[in-house]
């Protein structure tokens, strides 16, 4: 059975789309847990590099989750600690699956991207938008405390009093606003371009010395949580565990006879 997710894999590059436009969109339990189980995935397969986070249609990414599945809202009884367990082990769980895949992550940004949706945007490490795409935080619009790591994105991307004015008033950034303050790499003019430069990028990366990525992805994200002594730990230790692979040995030799690295991954 379909869990609303669609994935795909060219040459290298696997596509993650969220497939479920006719309701925006919305995850349930089960897209989640296959969106986490297919971004494992690409971790552990040495023969995937990169990967491409989009959805289908041209007007929603994401409207966040589907409230008509039962898994995604706690118990009509309200037993304590049911919310919790929800967000940790739902969208917490996606969140960190896109922040912590050994691949490069790029979000092809189609459409709106509201709450727990603007939130996995935010968690991938690059972010092509159309022109027509916009983020919304609108979790207070709703009576809700932020989640799905939004408080914590959004101050590690943007200026504090920008992730406080986003969140509090619920605001709603267009493409091109995103752009302006850094939340988005890109913005292309339709669905077309946005596949091109999703393709173009993610075949740069496949092609890229995917170990030393992997390692350059981890540190930057270490990097804002930890002091500098932490930091420069990790750094040795990632920099001892890459000096050893065959792209090194390849990044040496084509330094050496002057032409362009053919990187493997490996």
């Amino acid at each position: 059975m379909s869990t609303g997710l669609t994935v795909r894999t060219d040459g290298a590059v696997v596509w993650l789309v969220l497939d479920r436009p006719e309701v925006g969109n919305s995850v349930t339990r089960a897209m989640q847990r296959d969106l986490i189980d297919n971004l494992a995935s690409a971790s552990r397969d040495p023969a995937i590099r990169a990967v491409v986070f989009t959805a289908s249609g041209d007007r929603h990414f994401c409207t966040g989750p589907n409230l008509r599945d039962p898994n995604m809202r706690p118990s009509q009884d309200r037993v304590a600690g049911d919310a919790a367990r929800i967000l940790r082990t739902g969208s917490q769980a996606v969140v960190s699956a896109l922040l912590d895949c050994d691949k490069p992550v790029i979000c092809a940004l189609n459409g709106v991207a509201a709450g727990v949706g603007a939130s996995m945007v935010l968690a991938c490490d690059l972010i092509i938008a159309v022109e027509g795409a916009r983020l919304i935080e609108l979790f207070v619009r709703r009576g809700l405390a932020p989640d799905g790591g939004a408080a914590y994105l959004l101050t590690r991307k943007v200026p504090f009093n920008v992730a406080k004015q986003l969140i509090l008033f619920g605001e709603e950034l267009s493409a091109a606003e995103a752009h302006r303050i850094g939340l988005v790499n890109k913005v292309v003019a339709n669905g077309q371009e946005l596949e091109h430069a999703a393709n173009e990028w993610a075949t740069r990366l496949a092609n890229g010395p995917t170990r030393a990525l992997a390692a350059a992805k981890a540190m930057l994200n270490q990097a804002l949580d930890v002091d500098r002594a932490a930091a420069f730990t990790t750094e040795a230790l990632l920099v001892e565990q890459v000096a050893g692979t065959a792209d090194v040995a390849e990044g040496v030799a084509a330094f050496a006879d002057k032409r362009e690295p053919r990187f493997e991954g490996r």
